[in-house]
């Protein structure tokens, strides 16, 4: 049975978890699947994060994008840049099935919100990465039912490794997929929760903790090449929400911080990778434009939540790795991409911990 990250007593930073150390610790955010498996060359899917504001069309909240690396297909971006807000549910899927799913996300928001008016636009935000190493991504699969059962399907303890958007993802030249992780915030006396969640589909020297763990299992993916026209590499989304009273400035800046996270395990953003981070707070206080901006979290207060943007962001990328499992692909490329050696990793990791811990 598959365990995550965290459940081999692993720990990321110091500050305290959740308690479902998952994005879904963030008040109302729920997180739904879709998974497409079929035939041999049919690896892919839909995830949806909700943040649970009612109506929220109307009801929009402040959020922020960050771009480390802009090789992707992402859609919905500059509206969020700005004018700072989001209108609706994210979308995660394939790079090639981004239209459909836009328009699926599209979709439900018209379906929840009948009253529109005839110039009335709705703003999806979908994001990707190509997971052609194990699906065939020029066929013509993913649909408004995905986009549908995905939101159906959305649930606080929501699975995370070889599902819905990370069904045919890789990281590292392992099976990769989708991670989550969460930590709590406390300034000035109150709790705030910190949530992330990874589509992971991208290359490095795979670090965990700051062990380098790709030089023991002697695998580097991809090599690095001079020619690096000739390598490939994938993408990485990233999703950060708070329940934090917080501007689009100031989410902007704690999305900025997650690319430390992703750094941390050995990727350097290369050339052929998207690499996106979109941040949302469900507490409509920071809401600029509104004409009803509330007290927000001085700028002074903030680094504690770009401490958690970057150690959940590091931990979620390993729990996706942790939470994969083995899976055969696509037209014989890469016709299985094998799960991290687990126990391997765990053994190597509290050794080489244990060593450092007893040196200092």
């Amino acid at each position: 049975m598959k365990k995550r990250f965290h459940e081999y007593n692993l720990k990321v930073g110091d500050l305290s978890a959740g308690p479902k150390n998952s994005i879904a610790d963030v008040e109302g955010v729920c997180v739904g699947h879709s998974t497409k498996i079929e035939g041999g060359d049919i690896r892919t899917g839909v995830t949806i994060i909700d943040p649970g504001v009612r109506d929220l069309y109307r009801e929009k909240i402040p959020a922020a994008v960050a771009v480390g690396n802009g090789v992707g297909k992402v859609v919905g971006f500059t509206q969020v840049e700005e004018l700072g807000t989001l209108e609706a549910p994210i979308a995660l899927t394939n790079t090639l099935a981004v239209g459909p799913v836009m328009r699926g996300v599209v979709d439900l928001v018209l379906h929840m919100t009948p009253d529109l008016g005839p110039l009335d636009s709705v703003n999806a935000v979908v994001g990707e990465c190509n997971d052609g190493f194990l699906n065939d991504i020029h066929r013509d699969v993913v649909t408004y039912e995905d986009v549908k059962k995905a939101y159906g399907a959305r649930t606080k303890n929501f699975e995370t490794g070889s599902v819905g958007a990370g069904t045919g993802t890789r990281a590292f030249g392992y099976k990769g997929g989708i991670g989550t992780a969460s930590r709590k915030v406390i300034v000035e006396n109150k709790t705030y929760t910190v949530g992330v969640l990874v589509q992971t589909n991208f290359g490095g020297a795979l670090t965990i903790l700051g062990v380098p763990v790709y030089r023991y299992l002697k695998k580097l993916d991809p090599p690095i090449s001079i020619e690096e026209k000739t390598s490939r590499d994938g993408s990485c989304m990233i999703v950060i929400a708070t329940d934090a009273p917080l501007t689009a400035r100031q989410l902007k800046r704690i999305a900025t911080r997650a690319f430390f996270g992703l750094a941390r395990t050995g990727s350097v953003m290369r050339h052929a990778s998207g690499d996106y981070a979109i941040a949302f707070s469900t507490n409509r206080t920071g809401l600029e434009g509104s004409g009803e901006i509330g007290s927000c979290l001085a700028d002074g207060l903030l680094t504690p939540f770009f401490v958690a943007a970057v150690d959940t962001t590091e931990e979620a990328v390993y729990d996706a790795l942790f939470s994969a499992e083995t899976m055969r692909g696509a037209k014989g490329a890469v016709p299985v991409l094998e799960a991290i050696p687990h126990d391997e990793v765990v053994s190597l990791l509290k050794s080489k911990l244990e060593i450092r811990s007893t040196k200092s």
